[in-house]
């Protein structure tokens, strides 16, 4: 049985901020979010996270997650404090993983060779080798080459200072001996701490066989500390992201400015331009288009279509052959059918527009059912909210809407309809009806504008 222990009970205070470091984002979703999914794909039969600071925050930002079990460290007292915290949870299990919850970014491929050596009674840590280690907490080995303990940085010497292989604080051991080497820990060193690491130079006096694999990214291992790390992480995982599309034959005018925060899946020949921000799920399909500076969250969009620069799409489908924008906004419940156009300032709300239909210019429509080769006509607006309740609009198959026009909904207008430029309605119009509103023309001739008084005068 495998048990995931998770650390993040540290407070942060390089990011200086009232969010709980672990909650701090890379790529859109919290830090301890990525942790909590690559231990998961391990199949765990139990993973534990231990927290401290912000913990309640920390709690309900992962409530729906009933298989979590969660530890309070109150007191910060170093990582092998942390560590016997979740003792108590570890009863049945046969190997213990150790991760944290500032490491976002480690592949979980990268830790099954920790497992397999903790399985065979050894004690596997990771490492990596860093061009400057300072900070970080060095590997000593013996003249064989045998991992000996691990020396923090204001605990080395001078000579195990310039040593460049250093410990990640990830490591895998039979669960059994964890208990009594957790026991032996003191804090005799410099932090006043007590380190999860010394248990390292416990299992070489106890005989029991150190493994130590190093990472192949320094990435992989980055813990978060401060915000330029975090921006540092955020960089790597749109790298990644970008490689990822990019291996998937996906245009990316430049992959240096895409930022994917959520799952984006493409199929063929799709183009993406520059500085586009896709959140939540996103699915685009083959020879789908994306112009530059647009936001896309949670949609679907159909083969062929065109999403022109700068939009912003939450929660909608659309179908095939479709073309947005630039500059338009399609809210949440907005569906496109196959072969529709929605032009520049254009905001669509919980709508249905038809296959074929087109609302071109300067329109809000809101809470409507627009049908077939529906003509909407610049500066149209539906009228759905009285100030209390949203009201439906349905223009049925071959309605033409003419500019400026107010539609009060609740509002049906019938098959074949037109409304008149300038018209503000809010009865129904009836199949192939023409219904316009227009106010009587006045006309005033040699009329004289009003002037500003002169400073001084009455």
């Amino acid at each position: 049985m495998l048990a995931v222990v998770i650390l993040a009970a540290g407070q942060g205070k390089r990011m200086n901020s009232t969010l709980p470091k672990v909650l701090h984002p890379i790529g859109g979703k919290p830090m301890l979010g990525h942790v909590l999914d690559t231990a998961a794909v391990l199949s765990p039969d139990r993973r534990i996270v231990v927290y401290g600071h912000g913990g309640e925050q920390v709690h309900s930002t992962f409530a729906g997650d009933d298989s979590l079990q969660w530890v309070e460290q109150a007191r910060q007292l170093g990582t092998g404090h942390a560590v016997a915290q979740a003792l108590p949870a570890l009863a049945g299990s046969n190997t213990t993983l150790v991760l944290y919850g500032d490491v976002p970014l480690l592949p979980a491929g990268v830790l099954e060779p920790l497992l397999a050596g903790a399985r065979d009674g050894r004690l596997a840590l990771l490492t990596v080798n860093l061009a400057d280690p300072t900070g970080y907490g060095r590997i000593v080995r013996d003249a064989a080459g045998q991992v000996q303990r691990i020396v923090e940085q204001k605990d080395a010497s001078t000579a195990e200072q310039t040593i460049r292989e250093v410990n990640t604080g990830i490591l895998a051991l039979p669960t059994a001996r964890l208990a009594g080497w957790l026991e032996r820990l003191n804090n005799q060193n410099a932090q006043g701490e007590y380190y999860l690491t010394d248990i390292i130079a416990m299992a070489v006096a106890d005989g029991v066989p150190v493994d130590a694999f190093a990472a192949s990214e320094p990435e992989q291992v980055l813990g978060v500390n401060n915000r330029a790390q975090q921006a540092q992480l955020e960089r790597y995982y749109q790298r990644q992201q970008a490689g990822r599309l990019l291996a998937a034959g996906v245009t990316l005018l430049d992959p240096a400015r895409l930022d994917i925060r959520g799952r984006v899946s493409a199929g063929r020949d799709v183009i993406i331009d520059v500085n586009v921000v896709f959140e939540g799920e996103v699915s685009l399909a083959d020879g789908v288009r994306i112009g530059p500076h647009s936001v896309i969250r949670d949609a679907v969009i159909g083969a062929g279509s065109e999403i022109l620069s700068h939009c912003h799409l939450e929660s909608v489908r659309i179908g095939t052959g479709v073309q947005v924008g630039p500059f338009a906004r399609l809210r949440p419940d907005t569906v496109l059918a196959d072969r529709a156009k929605v032009g520049n300032f254009v905001e669509i709300k919980k709508a249905h527009v038809g296959e074929g239909s087109k609302v071109n210019h300067l329109t809000y429509v809101g809470d409507a059912e627009i049908g077939q080769d529906v003509n909407v006509g610049a500066g149209t607006i539906t009228c759905n909210y009285d100030g209390a309740n949203k009201h439906l609009t349905v223009l049925e198959d071959g309605v033409f809407i003419g500019s400026n026009a107010s539609l009060v909904a609740p509002i049906r207008v019938g098959r074949n309809a037109t409304v008149g430029a300038g018209s503000t309605l809010s009865d129904d119009v009836p199949e192939n009806g023409l219904a316009f509103t227009r106010a009587e023309r006045r006309l005033i001739t040699d009329w004289q504008r009003p002037t500003k008084k002169k400073p001084g005068k009455s």
